[in-house]
Parts: C-alpha cells; sequence; structure tokens
C-alpha cells in the first residue's frame, strides 16, 4: 500500500513559478513509476507528465513539455513536478499518482495509487 500527499499548491500570477510535491509511504517507493494529472472544472482529467521508475526516463503533454519539470528523490520518497511560465490555462487541481509499471503512463488506468491533489490557480 502507497499512500500520497501533494503539496505545495497556491496562487499565482501568469508566468510565475511553483514547484508541487509528493510524498509517498511505503518502503519501495524507488520501485514506482510516478506521474501527474491535473483537472479543471468541468473537464475531464488528464496527463500531465510521468517518470518511469525503471530508467528515470520522464515524458510530458505537449501543453505542458519546456515549462514542467519532473525529478524525484528517492531517499526522501518525493517526487516533485517544477510550474515554470504558468499560464491561466494551468489552473487545475494537480494530482500525483503511482504505478507499479512503466508503460501507458500517459493513461489514468496504468495507476495504482493517487493522491488527494492540491489546487494550482494561475491569474492572468
Amino acid at each position: 500500500q502507497v499512500q500520497l500527499v501533494e503539496s505545495g499548491g497556491g496562487l499565482v500570477q501568469a508566468g510565475g513559478s511553483l514547484r508541487l510535491s509528493c510524498a509517498a509511504s511505503g518502503r519501495t517507493f524507488s520501485r514506482y513509476s510516478m506521474g501527474w494529472f491535473r483537472q479543471a472544472p468541468g473537464k475531464e482529467r488528464e496527463f500531465v507528465g510521468a517518470g518511469r521508475w525503471s530508467d528515470g526516463g520522464t515524458y510530458y503533454a505537449d501543453s505542458v513539455k519546456g515549462r514542467f519539470t519532473i525529478s524525484r528523490n528517492n531517499a526522501k520518497n518525493t517526487v516533485y513536478l517544477q510550474m515554470n511560465s504558468l499560464k491561466p490555462e494551468d489552473t487545475a487541481v494537480y494530482y500525483c499518482a503511482a504505478s507499479g509499471g512503466a508503460v501507458r503512463l500517459e493513461t489514468a488506468r496504468a495507476y495504482d495509487y493517487w493522491g488527494q491533489g492540491t489546487q494550482v490557480t494561475v491569474s492572468s
């Protein structure tokens, strides 16, 4: 069982930055691929980015590529989402998720555990 707790959300002006953190419980954190998703009001949850546990590779949705970066600290059981050049359309609840696999990480079904989410609001 893995429990995930996100933090770091808040209100920021367009062009600003935020860093989200996702702290995980459990002794095998390093063996989980970690993903970030977001959900804006009235919209479906969408993939933001993910990092594979197997080779450390990361990939991102086109909408955030070049602006967002995923990193992880296995010693702290924490994964981060650094968000730069934020836009109003980035406003959403952001969720981290853990997957025991390393494929199809752009799909929500690949994940076994989810956090409760943290709100990010970008003002124009």
